[in-house]
């Protein structure tokens, strides 16, 4: 589940969901019981904070099936879209899920000897491991699609004021140095601490200047 944990990473509000993917992978080869019920939860959980996210009710009693087709609805796609069928088909397998957990759980209802011996032989890695990636997969496609509609916004690269020694020197000459006891700043270093993005501003006025115009402000 590496990938959804660096996408959980990624959009930080997403994050609380770790608390599932500790325990399914805490669950996968002790109490596959319980790591199926984490699947299950984290996949709802998601399936419910997209609606919830978009404004979108969900029936009461929404069955897994349910919330994951609300979800798949609630990002946009029409009912004859190919990804919603997919989502459809997904969601099906989500409520699989749940029926399999019933299946092999051991504490809802007491079993006999034989019955926990076929629980146990009806536990394979393929079907564990098949399981655990749907989900990890699905809650990727879900958290993905949400977050393209907000995506991230880019960090603006940071002005070097070393690199910008030419409007330094123009913007010093206008206001000159700065005196306060024994300290003393030119007028450029103080607007670069105190307003950057006055200085950015001020900068790229500088830079449309025409070159022999720069020379002869005032």
């Amino acid at each position: 589940m590496q990938r959804l944990k660096s996408i959980l990473t990624k959009h930080s509000n997403w994050e609380p969901y770790n608390e599932y993917i500790v325990r399914i992978e805490g669950y996968a080869t002790t109490d596959f019981t319980l790591c199926i019920e984490n699947s299950k939860a984290l996949l709802e959980g998601v399936s419910k904070e997209v609606c919830a996210k978009k404004g979108i009710a969900l029936e009461k009693a929404s069955s897994m099936s349910g919330c994951l087709k609300t979800a798949f609805k609630a990002l946009g796609y029409p009912s004859s879209s190919t990804i919603l069928q997919i989502g459809t088909a997904i969601a099906n397998v989500g409520q699989q899920m749940g029926n399999f957990r019933n299946e092999i759980g051991t504490t809802a209802h007491g079993k006999t000897v034989e019955e926990l011996q076929k629980r146990q032989n009806s536990i394979h890695d393929l079907t564990g491991n098949f399981l655990i990636e749907a989900t990890s997969i699905v809650c990727c496609f879900l958290i993905e699609a949400f977050e393209t509609d907000k995506p991230i916004k880019p960090i603006e690269d940071e002005i070097d004021y070393e690199e910008n020694e030419t409007f330094n020197d123009f913007w010093d000459e206008q206001y000159g140095e700065f005196t306060m006891s024994d300290y003393s700043f030119f007028a450029s270093e103080i607007l670069f601490s105190n307003d950057p993005k006055a200085y950015e501003n001020e900068l790229n006025a500088f830079i449309m200047i025409p070159k022999d115009e720069s020379n002869n402000v005032e």
